[in-house]
């Protein structure tokens, strides 16, 4: 019972801390304060240092001498090791799905990617990053695979926190990232070949990828 409830504990703490960083909540370079997320968790110190060693593994937190816990921020190669991660693992996940999907969820593809483009038209960009990950997810839930979309939905997570790290979505891509959306759906509707799909969706992503080092060079 007694480790149950460390257990518990701990990933009470975990998933306190987790969110806080995820959402913005903390910021990179802020201190994790022990004392405060034990009396906010009811617990001793030792749950929450297990937590944020858990935390730490998963580069969301620094454990820098004479400080303490730090948020990490995501600077620019992490930011694009992640991306060429998730291009394998998506494109997998894309191909996996594809021969799952019925009519109804093709219909689903087309509507979010028609909003999509509807909020490019009206420069509501805010909307953008979030109907496009909407996009993605809807192809996912056919995945068979579960422990392939908790690891792509985890790296997602991760990825969300270049929203309070400096930065943006990258409009000048949105308006090729639509199209390819609508090459996706296509592809899928027509149940083409599973290594083509894969390989489309893995470009997708990589495109992603060469729009933000294409960004950095100009801002240099």
């Amino acid at each position: 019972m007694t480790n149950s409830k460390k257990l518990n504990k701990r990933q009470y703490a975990y998933q306190v801390i987790r969110s806080r960083i995820l959402d913005g909540t903390y910021v990179p370079g802020q201190r994790i304060i022990i004392d405060q997320i034990a009396k906010e968790v009811n617990s001793s110190h030792i749950p929450v240092r297990e937590a944020i060693h858990q935390l730490e593994s998963e580069q969301l937190i620094d454990y820098e001498p004479n400080i303490g816990a730090i948020v990490k921020g995501i600077n620019d190669s992490v930011y694009m090791e992640t991306l060429q991660v998730l291009a394998l693992l998506e494109g997998y996940a894309t191909a996996l799905s594809a021969f799952e999907i019925d009519e109804s969820g093709i219909e689903r593809l087309r509507e979010i990617n028609a909003r999509m483009k509807e909020h490019l038209q009206n420069f509501e960009l805010d909307k953008i990053a979030d109907v496009n990950k909407e996009f993605h997810f809807c192809i996912y839930e056919y995945c068979p695979n579960e422990l392939l979309i908790n690891t792509i939905k985890e790296m997602w997570e991760r990825l969300d926190l270049v929203r309070h790290s400096g930065f943006r979505f990258f409009p000048q891509r949105t308006p090729y990232s639509i199209q390819e959306h609508e090459k996706m759906i296509e592809l899928i509707a027509r149940k083409a070949d599973s290594e083509e799909i894969e390989s489309f969706a893995r470009n997708h992503k990589l495109n992603t990828l060469e729009a933000f080092k294409e960004r950095n060079k100009k801002e240099k």
